[in-house]
């Protein structure tokens, strides 16, 4: 079911909307559009953040990740 929503724009998102309109969606496309992909990218930050921690709390992989950190340093060229 479609809701309609009051929308004020300052500039900076004014211009993004007409950016997205310039690919020929219509604004209620991009504004739906951009909703969408802003709220995905939040939940693949949140996962990916998630991931993070789970590692970081295995002392396995904490090791793994030290070791592998210390010879990625040791290769490292001179500066």
């Amino acid at each position: 079911m479609a809701q309609a929503i009051p929308v004020r724009l300052d500039d900076e998102a004014s211009r993004a909307l007409r950016e997205l309109a310039a690919t020929g969606l219509s604004r209620s496309e991009a504004i739906r559009a951009a909703l969408v992909e802003e709220a995905s990218r939040l939940h693949d930050k949140r996962a990916l953040a998630a991931g993070v921690v789970a590692l970081e709390a295995l002392d396995d992989d904490r090791a793994e990740m030290i070791a592998v950190a210390e010879l990625m340093e040791s290769l490292r060229a001179p500066g």
